[in-house]
Formats: C-alpha cells, sequence, structure tokens
C-alpha cells in the first residue's frame, strides 16, 4: 500500500519528504520485527519507549516511521500525531481492509467467565457449521490451529493482522475476550462488534485502575463502542448479566439492542428450575425463541451464568435453540477452568484459574455443595499486582476450606514472604492454614493431607503452564505438579 494512501485516514499531521511512490509492505511497532518496506511506529509503553529504537528500526528497513515527539529520523520520511497509539489502530484497519467490518465479531467482558464463555460459543458455531476465529486467554485459534499470544487482549496492530487472517481463512464467526486494560489503553480501536458481552464485575486488576468505578468505566466502553447506528443488515447486540448490579450502568452506555440474562431477576434469557450436581448441572433454558430443557456436565452456579451468557449471544446472531442445546450438553469443560486431574486416586484435585475473591469464593462455594469430606486450598496471589485482593482471597479460603496451604503464584519481582504476609493479615485465625512459599512443595503437602473423599482445590493458575519469578517465566504446571504428587503418594 502506498504510504499516501495510508496516511488518508489521519486527518491532521506534520511530516517531512513524503513522495508519491513509498511503498508500505508491513506496519511493525518492534523495532526488531522490522523489515525492509516497514512502517514503524513508535508508541511510548509503562516500560519501553519505541522512540528509544527508530535508529534500529531504519537499520532493520523501516521506510517511515510515525511519532508522537519531536525526534530526528535521518533519510526517512517522519510523521508526527498527537497520539500515536491511536494513530496505529487506525492504520492497522486501513492497512489490513477493515475486516471486521466484514466478520462477525462477538466480544466478552467481565471480571470472571470470560474464557468459559468464549469457549461454549465456540461450540455451539460449531454445531452451527461455522468456522471459528477465537482470541482469548488461553491462546488465539483459527479453526483448530492454535497461535500464542501474550495478553487476554493483543494489541491494536496484533489484533488487525489476526482478523484479517481469519478473514482470508474464512472464519464465519469471530470470539474474542476484552480485557478492561485493552479498553482502557485504545488495543480495541477499530474493531467493530456485533455483539457485546457483559459477565460480571468484582475485585481486580485495582493496581491498574484506581477503584472498582474506574474497573466498570472501561469495561462500559465496550458496549459505548458499539455505535449509534441502526444497520438492519448488521444488528448489533448487547448481553448483559442484569444480575449483576453494575448492570444499569452498562444498559445506559449503549444505544444498541440489549438482551438480559439471568436467574434472579426478570430476564430475557433465563434460567429455571436449576439442580446443581456433583457431575453437571440441570435447567429449564428460557428465551424470546422458545425454552428447552439442559443437562450438562459443567459444574457450578457460575457456569449456569456462562452458558446464559452464550446462549442470548447465540440467539442474537439467530442460532436455533436446538443447537445451542446440543452444544451445552456436549462440553466437557475448558481448559483450566475447573478442571479435574484424575490420576486413579480415592480423593478428587481440582485445578481452576480462580484468581479473584470472587471467582474463588465462587468456586469454593461450588465445591461447598457436593463435598462429603475435608476440602483443602492451594492458593496464592501475583505479584506486582492488586495488594488489596490479597487478605480477600485468603480469608475467603479460611472460610470455605477446612484447610488452606497459602503460597506463590507468579510473584514477579516481590518477596514471595511479603506477599503471604499480605494474604494471612486477612485470616482471622490461627488455626486452619499455613504457608508454603513454593508452590511445588506446597501442592504436595496438600495432596499428602488428603484421605479418602477429600476434596484439594490448587487455584490461581489454571491453564497457566508456568511461573513467573523476578522477570523469568519457569516451566511450571500445576496439573501436572499434582499428577506427579499423586504418583508419588502411590
Amino acid at each position: 500500500m502506498k504510504l499516501k494512501d495510508l496516511l488518508s485516514v489521519i486527518p491532521f499531521y506534520q511530516a517531512n519528504s513524503i513522495t508519491d511512490d513509498i511503498e508500505i509492505v508491513e506496519i511493525e511497532m518492534d523495532s526488531r520485527k522490522v523489515k525492509p518496506g516497514s512502517l514503524f511506529v513508535c508508541i511510548e509503553g509503562f516500560t519501553v519507549d519505541g522512540h528509544n529504537f527508530i535508529d534500529d528500526a531504519i537499520r532493520n528497513g523501516a521506510i517511515a516511521v510515525i511519532v508522537e515527539k519531536d525526534v530526528e529520523a535521518s533519510n526517512v520520511p517522519t510523521i508526527k500525531v498527537n497520539d500515536s497509539s491511536r494513530v496505529l489502530a487506525m492504520l492497522a484497519v486501513k492497512f489490513y481492509d477493515y475486516p471486521t467490518s466484514k466478520l462477525p465479531l462477538i466480544g466478552v467482558t467481565g471480571t470472571n467467565g470470560k474464557t468459559t464463555t468464549t469457549y461454549l460459543l465456540e461450540q455451539i458455531f460449531r454445531l452451527h457449521h461455522k468456522k471459528v476465529g477465537l482470541i482469548g486467554t488461553i491462546q488465539m485459534k483459527i479453526g483448530d490451529e492454535p497461535y500464542s499470544s501474550a495478553n487476554t487482549t493483543p494489541n491494536a496492530l496484533e489484533l488487525q493482522r489476526f482478523f484479517r487472517k481469519m478473514k482470508e481463512e474464512n472464519v464465519g464467526q469471530a470470539i474474542m475476550e476484552v480485557s478492561s486494560h485493552a479498553l482502557d489503553l485504545g488495543r480495541v480501536y477499530g474493531c467493530d462488534y456485533d455483539v457485546a458481552i457483559f459477565t460480571n464485575l468484582s475485585q481486580d486488576h485495582l493496581d491498574y485502575h484506581k477503584d472498582l468505578d474506574d474497573y466498570l468505566r472501561a469495561k462500559s466502553l465496550l458496549f459505548s463502542q458499539l455505535g449509534n447506528n441502526y444497520n438492519q443488515e448488521k444488528r448489533k447486540f448487547a448481553i448483559i448479566n442484569v444480575d449483576d448490579s453494575s448492570c444499569d450502568l452498562l444498559l445506559r452506555s449503549t444505544a444498541q439492542h440489549v438482551l438480559t440474562y439471568g436467574c434472579e431477576n426478570d430476564a430475557d434469557v433465563l434460567a429455571k428450575d436449576i439442580i446443581l450436581g456433583a457431575s453437571g448441572t440441570k435447567y429449564t433454558l428460557i428465551t424470546p425463541i422458545g425454552e428447552v430443557s439442559i443437562e450438562s456436565k459443567l459444574i457450578g452456579m457460575f457456569n449456569v451464568y456462562n452458558m446464559l451468557a452464550a446462549s442470548a449471544a447465540a440467539i442474537a446472531q439467530n442460532v436455533p435453540l436446538e443447537v445451542i442445546k446440543q452444544a451445552l450438553e456436549n462440553i466437557d469443560g475448558v481448559n483450566g477452568r475447573f478442571e479435574v486431574v484424575d490420576k486413579g486416586q480415592d480423593f478428587t484435585v481440582i485445578v481452576d484459574y480462580a484468581h479473584t475473591p470472587d471467582s474463588l469464593e465462587n468456586v469454593l462455594q461450588t465445591i461447598t455443595e457436593f463435598a462429603t469430606n475435608r476440602i483443602y486450598v492451594v492458593v496464592g496471589c501475583g505479584g506486582d499486582r492488586d495488594r488489596s485482593k490479597r487478605p480477600l482471597m485468603a480469608n475467603i479460603a479460611a472460610k470455605y476450606a477446612d484447610y488452606a496451604i497459602f503460597t506463590s503464584d507468579n510473584p514477579r519481582t516481590e518477596d514471595p514472604h511479603a506477599i503471604l504476609n499480605d494474604m494471612t493479615a486477612g485470616v482471622e485465625t490461627e488455626d486452619g492454614y499455613e504457608v508454603i512459599a513454593d508452590r511445588k512443595e506446597a501442592i504436595k503437602k496438600a495432596v499428602n493431607y488428603a484421605k479418602v473423599d477429600d476434596i484439594i482445590l490448587i487455584a490461581g493458575k489454571g491453564h497457566e503452564t508456568y511461573q513467573i519469578i523476578g522477570h523469568t517465566k519457569y516451566d511450571f504446571d500445576d496439573r501436572e505438579v499434582a499428577k506427579d504428587a499423586i504418583i508419588s503418594k502411590g
């Protein structure tokens, strides 16, 4: 694409020496990825400033540079804008030919349940004979082909590039998790959503957001960004959990069609006659297009809400109720979400991603509903993250479990013992817990404690296959560690 054509999406900028013959072959924001013919966009991040790597980018072949500071880039056109992050999204959408305007896109936001809801939707649309593209916490996928991603929601450039790939590979439905960070930082600028889903809101990410109101404000951007236009050929829907206290603000944040869901309050999509069990869940799904009985292998009320969210979004996309029923009843579970580790032992081990006070409480409440003996929980809190949730999570663990082991969970640059001290400050009793900083030893200790019909919950990491200590990622998988401990126990 010609540089002048690419820059046509930017109304105002300052530039030097732009000629008609400059051909851009790629856009990059990482100087190490630049190749001959690239446009290099300088982004000032939290720890790294792209403006410091202009010379590296030019040496690697950059033929033009976008900046937001006064810098000198010798021998290449330099285009100065007010906000290079915002401009990056505009350029990416233009360069990749507006992919989401030609691709049905569902975005899922909320504190908990995003991953499960996206995977439920993936199964529904597969049964509806659609090729699915998925972007989320665990991985990015096109059909059965996985792709790696560093963030729950990639940056604007990666997103538009991946959406273009989806379009080229004939994806019929794109589904993605949308984090509050991504919304607040503008990573999803340029994404043309057809459906936006809100799961719930509880305490998380207060290391980034100043308070829960600011956290909710960021979440609400997904719904306001559905736009004000009503196009009968491309109808847009907001799918909102009316049992969550944050729903009123979100309902006011969108001008688009709304489908509500819930169990406690009147809603468009409802679950009634709910029966929760240790091996699954039964309920009647009531919708604007009819009602049907559901017998799912997923466990717990939190999964009822996830199924309702997915069902409402599928209905908005004209999926028949019988397809939704079949998908919900066939799915066994999601990687690292209430995942049972079974090596033939006579006690139960469950690994779950629960890393917020609300999600930990949800999982432990569910376990108490079918537990017949003692409950153990192994849990930690991440370093360099929201400190205020540490005592809350420890207190929840001590409240619901018969015995808790507090341990490390990606301590990053913090002292693990300092994190654990923050956690134990929230525990009201000195009995019923111990502290083991080494996560492998903590899991091994819980397995060794367990007797017949006991349940162990290993919480916080779920699908993750690493432990971050300092700035280094080490191989670590709760499920594999638990399996080894079970085998060693014999």
